[in-house]
């Protein structure tokens, strides 16, 4: 065995590592990347790497190299770690160039993830062996970046462009079968993966090489090309790596590979420095960092397998196919047997729709079937280790449901309520044991959405709250805890900013020009549009509940109350905020109507308002809201209010979140639209004392 090294950290027990090992093993040897734990490309492993690659093709006893990687994964990107520093040679291009040109056949023998640099060292292999369960990915467009070592310009000469266009603007993991399929993997190990590869690299020796630098690219027509493009700027909603990725796929079939690749790398240290790219570092560590605490660090949780979840209904039944799909045992439990039905079908055609796209197999579809057992009352959850309710939004129905409970569930169980707005102290103080009880508030749909607010009450135990988070990690969600307030975070920021969207369309906007703005902004739907979906009687009831504790000095507008009197709840009954025909949604003059009267009733002379006026009122309202969370304790971080809005609610990834960008915009710009309509608005607009407070001394959310 000889060690590649180079200069790098030293570990923990204060050794120099040695991320690249080159073994000699016959006339195939074995390049190891062992840089924990992701074996990221940083510094050290570009020059181990690239010495490693000149002694295999100067050494005449070597005949073909194998790369590897020790630990759980091949090399899954970059070290995120060097953003915002200067380069430091070797760089990761020169590097994959060496693997590319090296006289004697290099094969790559991947597990785990191949991502970003990884997956570029993969393509300038000769040869590609995975692991069954290995996937590719370029997902630099997730940072708001290119690939930046050749994938723009490798991946179409491998797979086809309009292939590889699919991959490179939308950063998604192409598991081992579909690589197979495209053409990205050679071979899928049946057994030991470097024996294999080892195999391939022996079968190669002596023959002309596959170099993909050297594969015409396929060329896509100028419409096919043009339409391609402007598919993926509509999904992409204003973020620019996207688009610029695909632009770079399509240039492959008309330059050589040394000019696609000065163009890529132009690219990638353009967008590297740009606020986009800044905006999504910041979403991707906010992302890892939420889960972090604090107070929780040495807290054990619970175990939880086998959980209950009561009621049926669209969101019951959407959480019972979540824990499913995360190998729990899980009982659902209804109150007739008429209603168990109805929710084992929901359940059903949630797996056969999965199906009929391709995502699941039948086979994993039954299993998962199989895991959910249902049943009629609650006696049948007395064996269960966490029991989440998900039924009407209605505090008496609540307690009374969790005073039933207590006297059911063995001591140590988990009781969880996924109630949206509702105080969970008070629902917990219907039992004996408000240690045990929190809330685990799912986004609808429950099985897809990433957002899980953790709500943790004067009382909750401290091992609950971290079983919450483990739950959590498992479901796959990005979790956010926070404290007892009405709406939490999300519902709290959403009801105050859907209060300004209604301020403006009383004032002159109609609601198909306010989603527009918002969408334009960046946002994947509108305030009214997200109603429509959500149904309009939710926010109804919750309009109902605090009405007799509502200031009468409170600006209101009741167009909402109006609609929901006409019976028009949203998409469920055909209209709403808008008239839905044929699953599209269709500005509706009795909307306008009612508009137009509310503005008469309110003494307003209607008025143009333009996309500008209403992107910076409603991010003023976000901001100050967020503001007034952050000054009350119900979270402790800035990145907790960003990841919930990014997560639950829609927020642009590529502005990372309101607060990260609220530092960027100018905390006094949002501070002076506040207070102009605090003056207008009357009271719950008066400017947040944090809010104000940052901007007079000129500090930031995030310093």
């Amino acid at each position: 065995m000889t060690t590649i090294s180079a200069p790098s950290p030293a570990q923990a027990d204060g050794t120099a590592s040695e991320p690249v090992r080159l073994f000699r093993t016959g006339p195939v040897a074995v390049i190891e990347i062992d840089n924990p734990p992701v074996n990221a490309t940083s510094q050290a492993v570009r020059a181990g790497l690239l010495e490693a690659i000149r002694e295999v093709d100067l050494d005449p006893e070597i005949e073909a190299a194998v790369i590897a990687c020790a630990g759980r994964t091949f090399v899954a990107g970059a070290d995120i770690r060097e953003f915002g520093q200067p380069p430091r040679e070797p760089h990761l291009p020169d590097v994959i160039n060496a693997i590319e040109d090296c006289s004697k056949p290099v094969v790559a023998a991947l597990h785990g993830t191949a991502l970003g640099g990884g997956c570029e060292i993969a393509l300038a292999c000769h040869g590609r062996v995975v692991d069954a369960k290995a996937s590719f990915g370029l997902p630099e467009v997730k940072l708001g970046l290119v690939p930046g070592a050749g994938g723009t310009q490798r991946l179409p000469r491998l797979i086809g462009t309009e292939a590889a266009i699919d991959l490179v603007s939308s950063g998604r993991n192409v598991k081992a079968a579909e690589a197979l399929h495209l053409g990205l993997a050679d071979r899928i190990s049946t057994g030991d993966l470097r024996a294999d590869a080892m195999d391939l690299a022996r079968e190669l020796i002596g023959k002309p090489l596959r170099r993909t630098g050297g594969v015409p690219a396929t060329r896509m027509g100028a419409e096919a090309a043009a339409a391609k493009l402007g598919e993926i700027r509509r999904k992409a909603r204003g973020a620019e790596a996207p688009v610029r990725a695909a632009e770079l796929a399509l240039l492959a079939a008309d330059v050589p590979l040394n000019e696609g690749m000065a163009r890529e790398r132009e690219t990638f240290l353009e967008l590297r420095s740009s606020e986009q790219s800044a905006a999504l570092r910041h979403a991707f560590f906010a992302e890892r960092e939420v889960t972090r605490v604090p107070g929780l660090d040495n807290v054990e949780p619970r175990p939880v397998q086998k959980v209950g979840v009561i009621g049926a209904g669209t969101m019951g039944s959407g959480i019972a196919v979540a824990f499913a799909d995360a190998g729990f045992d899980i009982k659902v439990v209804e109150t007739s047997e008429e209603a168990l039905a109805a929710g084992r079908a929901r359940v059903a055609d949630i797996y056969d729709k999965q199906v009929a796209s391709g995502r699941l197999t039948d086979a994993t579809r039954n299993e998962r079937l199989a895991s959910i057992s249902y049943d009629v009352g609650l006696a049948t959850l007395s064996d269960r280790d966490l029991v989440i309710e998900a039924v009407f939004e209605d505090m008496e129905v609540k307690r009374t449901l969790f005073r039933d409970l207590d006297g059911i569930l063995p001591p140590g169980t988990v009781l969880a309520t996924n109630t949206s707005y509702l105080d969970v102290g008070a629902i917990a103080d219907a039992t004996t044991r408000p240690a045990d009880v929190v809330g685990l508030h799912f986004f609808s749909p429950a099985n897809i959405m990433k957002l899980l607010e953790i709500v943790k009450t004067d009382t909750t135990a401290p091992d609950v709250v971290a079983t919450g988070l483990a739950v959590a990690k498992r479901l796959r969600k990005v979790p956010v805890v926070c404290r007892v307030c009405d709406g939490f975070v999300g519902n709290r920021i959403l009801s105050r900013y859907r209060q300004q969207a209604e301020y403006l369309i009383e004032e002159g906007a109609l609601p198909h020009e306010v989603d527009a703005a918002m969408e334009a902004f960046g946002f994947p739907m509108g305030p009214f549009a997200v109603s429509d979906l959500a149904g309009l009687d939710i926010s109804w009831a919750r309009r109902k509940r605090l009405a007799p504790t509502r200031d009468p000095r409170e600006r209101y507008v009741d167009v909402a109350d109006r609609l929901c009197e006409a019976g028009r709840f949203g998409r469920k009954t055909g209209a709403g905020w808008y008239r839905y025909e044929g699953g599209k949604r269709i500005p509706d003059p009795f909307v306008t109507e009612l508009v137009e009267d509310a503005s008469r009733r309110r003494g307003l002379t209607r008025r143009p308002i333009s996309a500008d006026e209403i992107q910076a009122r409603i991010r003023a309202a976000i901001v100050n809201e967020a503001s007034k969370i952050l000054d009350e304790h119900i979270v402790e971080r800035p990145l907790d209010v960003d990841v919930v809005m990014m997560h639950g609610y829609g927020y642009p990834a590529w502005r990372g979140g309101p607060l990260f960008e609220a530092d960027r915009v100018g905390l006094q710009a949002i501070l002076d639209k506040v207070t102009e309509r605090a003056a207008q608005d009357g009271p719950g607009w008066e400017p947040a004392a944090g809010l104000v407070s940052r901007a007079s001394s000129g500090a930031r959310f995030y310093s």
